[in-house]
């Protein structure tokens, strides 16, 4: 099983990004099997908020939170901690969005992405970030999930953002 935890504050979209990449992950095969749900603490825009996915080749069941996760990607760094690394799996990543660079993190500006295409927050940035990391999702499945889940008027900004964000990996 792939386990991704998303880590951001209220009105940031982690729970976007992770159902995102578990409709990416399922889109195009019926022998994927995706879970994506939330942890809140009190619901207010800007409280810390918790998301996960679960990927697999069998049906997903088990709701509870990660333990030990393949992918830990941060939204807003102000959440990052060292001591995240220890949920992590042995070969496991830590993705933040940050300027600056981190010790035992993968960082890369996702805010800066998200300015020049005039959205407000990075979510669908650092779910390209994770596509073209990981492999564990193509561009055209993020694709079609964005197409399915997010509103026709913002659909082409996050396409444009989130391939731009693979680019970013990829070359």
């Amino acid at each position: 099983m792939i386990e991704v935890l998303w880590l951001g504050r209220g009105g940031q979209g982690a729970f976007t990004a992770a159902k995102l990449l578990g409709a990416a992950y399922t889109i195009d095969d019926d022998k994927k099997y995706g879970l994506a749900f939330p942890s809140f603490g009190p619901e207010r825009r800007g409280a810390p908020v918790r998301a996960f996915t679960k990927l697999d080749t069998k049906p997903v069941v088990d709701r509870s939170q990660t333990e030990k996760a393949d992918y830990i990607v941060i939204i807003d760094d102000t959440l990052y901690s060292p001591q995240l690394r220890g949920l992590l799996k042995d070969n496991g990543q830590v993705i933040v969005n940050s300027k600056n660079s981190i010790d035992g993190a993968l960082t890369f500006d996702a805010d800066k992405i998200a300015a020049e295409f005039r959205l407000p927050t990075a979510n669908t940035i650092m779910l390209g970030l994770l596509a073209g990391l990981s492999g564990i999702i193509t561009s055209d499945e993020a694709i079609e999930a964005i197409k399915g889940y997010m509103p026709a008027k913002i659909q082409e900004r996050n396409i444009s953002a989130l391939l731009r964000a693979v680019q970013e990996v990829t070359e």
